[in-house]
């Protein structure tokens, strides 16, 4: 089943390339990502151009539970770690999303919604309290909330107001309508600043990748910078009308948001290519809490993971020039994506940007993930089956919620019959 923004929005579409033309910049990758991206770098006066491998929007886009907001979990008492500046610059740098996404709803319709945001905690009131002193050191604003709306006994939340929903299909797809795209342009190669596909190609002074997770190997290490994590979502009617936008502080937690009348219940994560709760996991839940409810839409997104929480965006690597990529949003894409543009649009306008510096994907991060990931690539290449992954050759996983093939070294994920529907392999199962 598609999900309730693919059901409840109309994307549209645009030709496959079948010439070799020229750009000042091209954008890999027709997610919200690359789509906001083009976007203010045209209201700069500039003409970028799109190359998807599908259909815009075909991959986590569609697939969020579409919240917008600066407070990504516990995020800050982790950040503050690596020093106040850091989570300062954080902060500010989703903040300033958030506001442009007001700022542009202002005139699209996509069931924007103005919603206090909830970061809740079942068994630890102290995780709560440290989050909202991060908060006060950094100058954001958060207050501690009990007695909340949900189906459970909690000790508390992190209460941060002014934060939104919205649509984010009916979003894209506006924003997407003034843009050159061309969809089904799988890049299959990339020659220098020349991206090839198979009818076609593009020359440009500048690329930018924005396919989920990067696809070009040579440059960056962002097999060993990235991994990948599923999440599941399922819309409920007669669910329950909630007053915000709430969260679990644990990874395996549940997600609550209301969309007109379907109360959306997100969780059953895992790491992709691993075994996980997923629709089970949130079915069940769903009966124990809303025995009256009616299962309407269900999906599920991938997510990319980076080593220190935030994401990669500037250059490709220190030894790429007019190569840049915006990747591992931590399931906080709304923000991520528009965050993401901001400080990409300002770096190829030749514009100081106050945050760029934190989020390089060059930045200084040695942390056990690094070496988590390692470990998990090479049990993957040693793994034993037939199947293996055209990415690194890692061993693939059958998946039997979702009936696909998955990696759990990188998280390509494959049809049962092997047609590619996660990169970062850019290509099909022979």
């Amino acid at each position: 089943m598609s999900s309730l923004w693919h059901e409840t929005a109309a994307l549209p579409s645009f030709p496959t390339l079948h010439e070799n033309i020229k750009a000042d910049i091209l954008i890999i990758g027709g997610g919200l990502a690359g789509l906001l991206t083009a976007y203010l770098l045209k209201e700069k006066g500039l003409s970028p151009v799109i190359l998807e491998s599908g259909k815009i929007c075909g991959g986590t886009t569609g697939n969020t539970t579409a919240k917008i907001t600066f407070q990504h979990g516990l995020i800050y008492s982790d950040l503050i770690k690596k020093g106040a500046e850091t989570a300062k610059a954080y902060y500010e740098a989703n903040r300033q999303a958030l506001e442009k996404y007001r700022e542009l709803s202002k005139n699209i319709k996509c069931d924007f919604e103005t919603k206090d945001n909830y970061i809740y905690s079942t068994d630890s009131r102290q995780k709560i309290e440290a989050e909202l002193n991060a908060l006060r050191i950094i100058g954001a604003k958060g207050t501690f909330a009990e007695n909340l709306s949900l189906p459970f006994d909690t000790v508390g939340a992190v209460k941060t107001e002014s934060q939104a929903q919205f649509h984010p299909l009916l979003f894209a797809s506006h924003i997407a309508k003034a843009l050159r795209i061309y969809e089904n342009s799988r890049v299959i190669e990339m020659k220098g600043n020349t991206a090839v596909t198979e009818t076609g190609s593009v020359k440009a002074e500048n690329v930018i990748v924005t396919t989920h997770f990067p696809f070009i190997n040579k440059h960056g290490l962002y097999s060993l910078k990235l991994y990948q994590h599923r999440s599941y979502v399922i819309a409920l009617e007669n669910g329950a009308e909630l007053d915000g936008m709430y969260l679990d502080e644990k990874e395996n937690g549940l997600s609550f948001r209301n969309y007109r009348n379907l109360l959306l219940l997100g969780g059953g994560d895992h790491r992709t290519g691993k075994k996980g709760g997923n629709y089970t996991e949130l079915r069940q839940k769903a009966k124990d809490f809303y025995p009256k409810a009616q299962e309407k839409f269900h999906w599920a997104a991938q997510d990319c993971m980076s080593l220190d929480s935030m994401p990669y965006i500037g250059s490709y690597s220190k030894s790429t020039h007019n190569l840049y990529t915006l990747t591992g949003f931590n399931k906080w894409g709304m923000t991520g994506a528009m965050s993401g543009a901001l400080i990409l649009s300002d770096l190829l306008l030749g514009k100081t940007n106050p945050y760029a510096e934190f989020f390089s994907p060059s930045r200084s991060m040695l942390t056990g993930q690094i070496f988590l990931n390692g470990a998990e690539s090479l049990l993957g290449y040693l793994y034993p089956t037939v199947k293996r992954c055209p990415h690194l050759g890692c061993a693939l996983r059958y998946n039997k919620a979702e009936h696909s093939w998955d990696c759990p070294c990188h998280g390509s994920r494959f049809t049962k019959s092997g047609r590619v529907i996660n990169g970062p392999a850019n290509g099909n199962l022979k």
